[in-house]
């Protein structure tokens, strides 16, 4: 694996392993980890490679920010080596911004996965895309210099990197539709108090907070939490007797399980 974790790398994304426990680092601190397509393919890939037994993937960066988002070369009409510029895009046909903007969504969708539990560690600014990047993880703890920001309206744009549900299920919507139309900086302790972030740390214990979630999240067995996260991520999308449905058939697979009767 080597190789492809070179080669992630090189696109501004690091992959390290560490048995059931994964981390994801955005390396581009030169350029406050601004993201790319060649980025989004990276983070896409790293999701492909995790081996079977990664229960965790932490989502991290280097340097001063999590992630100041869209490189802007992308609205220039050269964009970037060797690919097409938004404006390039923008004049396609419908079918072909679609698709190619559902490509760039893959690295965001896959941290949503049932049978892991995925934690960013933010610090420093999480502008539009980074903000987006870190809504698509399970769990947030941040720094208490973390500022995110919905900047996408601004350029004329809308969050697009399936970032407008996960915001609106965890702020509600009108302080979602605020949030994004402002542009304004959400910083770490309103972050916190409005749900967006699980827990604010000094920035210097950052990763030693991580590390002690980490260690919670993977004391309990791997299949209650894959159950468990199942249970509660439908639960929005699900009437009540649904719900309560839900909870009877997986906790039959568990005590069946536990007794030695599960498939």
């Amino acid at each position: 694996m080597s190789e492809v974790q070179n080669l992630l790398e090189r696109d501004g994304v690091r992959l390290d392993l560490d048995d059931t426990v994964a981390y994801v680092t955005l390396c581009n601190a030169a350029k406050r980890n601004a993201q790319t397509p060649a980025v989004w393919r990276a983070l896409a890939e790293a999701g492909r490679l995790l081996p079977g037994q990664v229960r965790v993937v932490v989502l991290r960066a280097e340097g001063v920010s999590f992630s100041a988002g869209l490189d802007r070369r992308a609205f220039t009409p050269e964009g970037f080596d060797g690919e097409p510029s938004f404006l390039d895009l923008a004049r396609g046909s419908e079918p072909e911004l679609d698709a190619t903007i559902g490509v760039f969504q893959e690295a965001f969708t896959w941290w949503r996965r049932t049978d892991l539990i995925t934690v960013a560690a933010v610090q420093g600014h999480a502008i539009g895309a980074g903000f987006q990047l870190a809504l698509a993880c399970d769990l947030r703890v941040c720094a208490d210099d973390a500022q995110f920001a919905m900047r996408e309206t601004s350029l004329g744009l809308v969050p697009d990197l399936t970032g407008s549900k996960p915001l609106v299920d965890m702020v509600g919507y009108a302080r979602a539709l605020e949030i994004c139309v402002t542009g304004r900086f959400v910083h770490a302790d309103e972050a916190e108090r409005i749900g967006l972030a699980n827990l604010v740390v000094p920035a210097a214990e950052l990763g030693d907070a991580v590390a002690d979630l980490v260690s919670a999240l993977l004391a309990p067995p791997r299949a209650a939490v894959i159950e468990t996260k199942a249970l509660l991520s439908g639960a929005a999308d699900r009437g009540e007797q649904e719900q309560y449905g839900a909870e009877r058939a997986a906790q039959g697979r568990r005590l069946r399980d536990l007794v030695g009767l599960g498939e």
